[in-house]
């Protein structure tokens, strides 16, 4: 990124360090057992008083202690506490919860709601409880629970589905529970809306054995990424039907920040290549037009002008996805510098102004984000330095001292004056308070669920716990291609179906009779030779690009000159290096072709030519 022509970057640093003068005390050990302690008495303060004033209703508002319905009116607050309860170690009242939500709750119901929100805090809290609830080695099973909760993410996930009834395959905003998109639902949406569903869909598609869940939200990542621009950005909005960019803003925050998260989650979680393709791309092209270390603005993604030098608060999500992708030097920098603005106030504001180093206009509210703390956990557990203890603590004090209400914990609506505001969202409780004890108790000693649990665990965006089951992480045990999940029911029906019947499944739209698009990507040579359905996968013709295979290459690029852009491409993947999750297994291997892969390609090619956005 080139200079910002604002402030130098060494005065933004003599302006928001002061804090340097004074370092705090190191948090002693005895101090940290206490921050931990105090940290559970807070979700239990917020808890209790949203059991008391507010359930069943969605959300507490803590300074009048009443409930308000603030999403579907489905005792929001408590499904998206479930797994904090179970990761607390709190079988009583985490059992009490799982049975009362398996008796009376039911989406049935003629409520409009947004498909983001209802993903990764209902539907991805249900699923985590599930996981949990239902499993012996996690050491909190319920003995009388029988895959209620699964039953009902089912459902929800299945009312959620007509959204996706696009042109893109980019889906609606929001839909009506009962009677599905209305006729005059907006067509606009945002990247994060359409592009962060894949964990809670993808997990849903392996427990159920049902692939349409995963196969749509792919689709609707695919649809996102084939109209990136020339320099891989994507903008902040988009019409679902006509694939135009409504707002070509590219950052890493607002609208956009948690398809930058799934594309590498969905990854590690699923062990798909296809996402860690366009993640590298993707991440790649954030640094080198977004990034003015150690701050990240906002750019046109075409031509990458500065149009937001701005800090928003959910930009603070990303030193943490660094951690996760071996990028820890810049993610330390930026840490420091967004806790700067943490330290400044006493809380972050959701607009910082980079040119003014104020807040800014209109953006002075702290919503009790999750974020920061998100990235101090990853970032202490990444390198054991004990300044995020000492960054927890401050949170902790600025939590305590200035949005603890009666009855949980308050909105602050200017963090320059902390004015407090009646409400309390339910991620306080899916994630600000599961981050800082996760903190905590990692310095004394861990003895929870994440830590010392029998799988290693990937957070959703709404901070619930996924695990790498063999279930939901090894492809090779249902299926031997990327992208999809094996229906083994139907496979048990016709487990040597032939060649000749397979082709013509295949040539009907590459579809199989459940109707949803299969992908043909072998996980590894050995086992595309050793699978036993091997006349149903298709393998890719040798000699491709990644972008060829998958599909998702850039159509307007193959009429453009590439002499400017690949040298701007050597600098990007020279950043890049440090990423450690890449694999090149895929690109050693031989593989057989054939030519609906092919067909494939063209077809999504096809696309992108009627699509005006990429004229």
């Amino acid at each position: 990124m080139k200079d910002l022509n604002l402030v130098p970057t060494f005065l933004w640093f003599l302006l928001l360090f002061p804090l340097h003068k004074a370092v705090a005390n190191g948090v002693t050990p005895e101090e940290t057992k206490q921050l931990r302690d105090e940290v559970r008495e807070m979700f239990y303060h917020a808890f209790d008083g949203y059991m008391e004033h507010a359930f069943p209703l969605d959300e507490l508002r803590p300074l009048s202690c009443e409930g308000e319905d603030t999403l579907g009116g489905y005792a929001l607050t408590l499904i998206d506490s479930l797994d904090t309860l179970a990761l607390l170690g709190d079988r009583e009242r985490f059992t009490a919860s799982v049975e009362w939500i398996g008796k009376n709750l039911q989406f049935d119901i003629n409520k409009t709601v947004s498909i983001f929100e209802t993903t990764i805090r209902v539907l991805g809290g249900l699923l985590s409880a599930h996981l949990i609830a239902s499993d012996y080695a996690t050491g909190m099973r319920i003995p009388s629970y029988d895959n209620e909760l699964l039953d009902l993410a089912e459902d929800l996930a299945r009312r959620l589905l007509p959204a996706f009834d696009t042109p893109t395959g980019i889906p609606f905003g929001s839909v009506n529970l009962m009677y599905g998109v209305d006729e005059h639902e907006s067509k606009i949406t945002s990247t994060a809306g359409g592009g962060t569903l894949t964990l809670e869909f993808g997990v849903l598609s392996r427990l159920t054995n049902d692939p349409i869940f995963e196969q749509v939200t792919k689709n609707a990542v695919r649809g996102l990424w084939a109209r990136r621009s020339k320099l891989n950005l994507v903008g902040a909005h988009i019409n679902v039907f006509t694939g135009e960019w409504t707002q070509k803003d590219a950052g890493i925050g607002t609208s956009i920040d948690s398809f930058y998260e799934y594309l590498l989650k969905a990854y590690l979680l699923f062990g798909d290549e296809e996402y860690l393709f366009i993640f590298q791309e993707a991440y790649s092209a954030a640094m080198h037009y977004l990034y003015n270390d150690p701050w990240y603005v906002e750019v046109n993604m075409d031509s990458a002008a500065i149009v937001w030098p701005l800090f928003n608060s959910l930009q603070a999500f990303w030193p943490g996805l660094q951690v996760l992708a071996g990028d820890i030097d810049p993610a330390i920098r930026t840490h420091t510098a967004f806790f700067s603005v943490w330290k400044r106030y006493g809380f972050t504001p959701e607009g910082f102004n980079l040119a003014t180093l104020s807040v800014q206009h209109g953006q002075k509210s702290y919503p009790l984000r999750p974020e920061l703390i998100e990235s101090t956990y990853w970032l202490y557990k990444a390198t054991r330095n004990p300044r995020y203890l000492d960054a927890g603590r401050d949170i902790v004090a600025s939590l305590q001292y200035g949005a603890r209400c009666p009855c949980g914990y308050c909105h602050i609506s200017d963090v320059e004056f902390h004015k407090r505001e009646d409400h309390m969202e339910s991620f306080f409780l899916a994630e600000t308070v599961k981050y800082l004890w996760l903190l905590f108790d990692l310095a004394v000693g861990p003895d929870n669920l994440v830590e010392n649990g029998p799988y290693k665990y990937i957070f959703s965006t709404e901070g619930h716990l996924l695990p790498a089951t063999p279930q939901i992480s090894l492809l090779q045990e249902h299926c031997s291609y990327f992208g999809a999940y094996c229906n083994r029911d139907s496979l048990k029906e016709e487990p040597n179906a032939s060649d000749k019947s397979a082709d013509s499944q295949e040539t009907n739209g590459s579809r199989v009779s459940e109707g949803w698009v299969r992908t043909r990507f072998p996980l590894d040579s050995s086992s595309f030779k050793a699978s036993p359905v091997s006349g149903l996968i298709k393998g890719l013709c040798p000699g491709l690009t990644h972008e060829q295979k998958y599909g998702i290459s850039y159509l307007a690029s193959v009429d453009t000159p590439h002499e400017d852009n690949s040298a701007k491409q050597k600098d990007t993947v020279v950043q890049s290096q440090a990423i450690v999750v890449v694999s090149d297994q895929i690109s050693n291997q031989s593989l057989s072709g054939d030519g609906n892969d092919n067909n494939v390609k063209e077809s999504t090619e096809r696309e992108l030519e009627s699509d005006p956005s990429q004229s």
